[in-house]
Formats: structure tokens, C-alpha cells, sequence
């Protein structure tokens, strides 16, 4: 029987930062296999480097930089829904 490979490569890992914050949590992104897919999530700063070195990511640049390919107006995230009302 032969073996199929999956359909995204998740030995891929991925990390956007986007804020270190005063209460010493660090606010950032991480994706397997496709950046374009993640989960939002908090760690404190000794346990956001240890998380990135044990799963060898690739750090990405911050949302809003000319190598974002995804700045466009169909992007949200949890962070917004708390900065702003729904319409």
C-alpha cells in the first residue's frame, strides 16, 4: 500500500510576533505548514524563546511590512475583536 504525504508540510512551523507586552507576555502568531493559517497565542517571554528554538520556526515579519503578503482588508484576528465593535 503506498504511503501519501499530506497536503501541507508540517514540519514547517511558523511565528509572527506582535507584541511584547508591559506585563511581560509575548502576543504572537504560529502556523504549521502555511503561515497564512494560525493560532493567536501568549506566552511569557522565556517560554516564547524556548517554544520557537524547540519547534525550530520561522519567524515572520510584522503584519503591515511590504513582505506581508496578506495586508488587505479580509484579515482579522481575535486581537481587532478586542480593539474594536463589530458593524
Amino acid at each position: 500500500m503506498p504511503v501519501t504525504q499530506p497536503a501541507i508540510d508540517i514540519s514547517r512551523k511558523f511565528v509572527r510576533l506582535i507584541e511584547q507586552r508591559a506585563d511581560g507576555l509575548v502576543e504572537f502568531e504560529f502556523a504549521i505548514g502555511e503561515p497564512e493559517l494560525c493560532a493567536e497565542m501568549l506566552l511569557p517571554v522565556a517560554a516564547f524563546e524556548a517554544f520557537c528554538e524547540r519547534n525550530a520556526v520561522v519567524r515572520l515579519p510584522p503584519h503591515g511590512t511590504a513582505q506581508d503578503d496578506n495586508a488587505d482588508d479580509w484579515g482579522w484576528t481575535l486581537r481587532h475583536a478586542t480593539q474594536q465593535r463589530f458593524r
